[in-house]
């Protein structure tokens, strides 16, 4: 095999909690992740040696500088690969750190493993992403999980099948980063359960997950840019069963479980935001 196509699903949160803060500035988290039907796709092949970077984006840096170098530059050096490769990144969606997480650089990992028959495992794909970024694993694994930790600790649960989901990100940035050195842990006076969370997935009761979800960096980022609490309260008055931003930010879901009322609410987005996606829920990981 001398190429490879893969596509890198996006993700959400489905609910985020802050439980803590390490001696060393990383946040403790406890979240539930899902990938969605919405794609990047890479395009990896053999070369005789180096690493090259090529987009149809000219927003996305090209050298070593980019994350999917450093993935392959140390998988060539864990195992001593004599070929060189590469990477030509096909983005179909807006640079968002909420939805992307580290799904080229996982996808980076996978697409290596196949093509240079490498035969890592799950856990040591795992292990290589965590090098990259502490929320790369998640990318690998690629369905509904329990996510822990700084992003490492991965849980998978029962898989969330053909759920809907709009995604709307209005035409801001949002630092996460500056987020998280806003955030005030004792002043947060709603969590989501998480526990609890869980148990509605494992029993498919959707429409109790969807009105339980919970981001507490909300309390952060909804003060400062109003127009993601307008999005929730168009998603709600659509009948979504749920609504919050994912990650920090800025793009924000809602969740229905009837396609009919999913696609009137993308519609109407769509008269008032550039970027809105109507997806289902995936299942793709390893």
């Amino acid at each position: 095999m001398e190429r490879i196509e893969i596509k890198c699903p996006a993700k959400v949160n489905l609910s985020l909690d802050v439980v803590g803060k390490r001696d060393d500035g990383y946040h403790l988290l406890r979240m539930i992740n899902q990938s969605v039907s919405l794609y990047d796709y890479l395009t990896i092949e053999k070369i005789k040696s180096g690493i090259i970077i090529i987009s149809d984006k000219n927003d996305i840096p090209l050298d070593e500088s980019n994350t999917c170098y450093r993935a392959a530059d140390l998988i060539f050096k864990k195992f001593g690969v004599d070929y060189g490769v590469k990477i030509h990144l096909k983005r179909i969606f807006p640079t968002v750190q909420a939805l992307e997480g580290k799904l080229r650089r996982s996808g980076v990992i996978k697409a290596l493993n196949e093509l240079y028959d490498l035969k890592m495992s799950k856990e040591q794909m795992m292990e290589i992403g965590l090098k990259v970024g502490a929320d790369v694993p998640f990318s690998i694994v690629n369905r509904t999980s329990l996510v822990e930790g700084i992003g490492e600790i991965i849980s998978p649960i029962e898989k969330i099948e053909n759920l809907h989901i709009v995604i709307a990100k209005p035409n801001i940035n949002i630092s996460t980063k500056e987020v998280y050195s806003k955030l005030r842990l004792d002043e947060i006076n709603k969590r989501p359960n998480i526990d609890k969370m869980v148990e509605y997935i494992r029993n498919k009761n959707y429409k109790m997950m969807a009105s339980n979800m919970v981001n507490v960096l909300e309390t952060v980022t909804l003060n400062e840019y109003p127009i993601l609490l307008e999005i929730k309260n168009i998603m709600m008055e659509f009948e979504a069963e749920g609504s919050i931003m994912t990650g920090s930010g800025s793009a924000v879901i809602g969740v229905f479980e009837d396609e009919e009322k999913a696609k009137v609410c993308y519609n109407r987005l769509r008269d008032y935001i550039k970027d809105v996606f109507l997806v289902k829920t995936v299942n793709e990981g390893v």
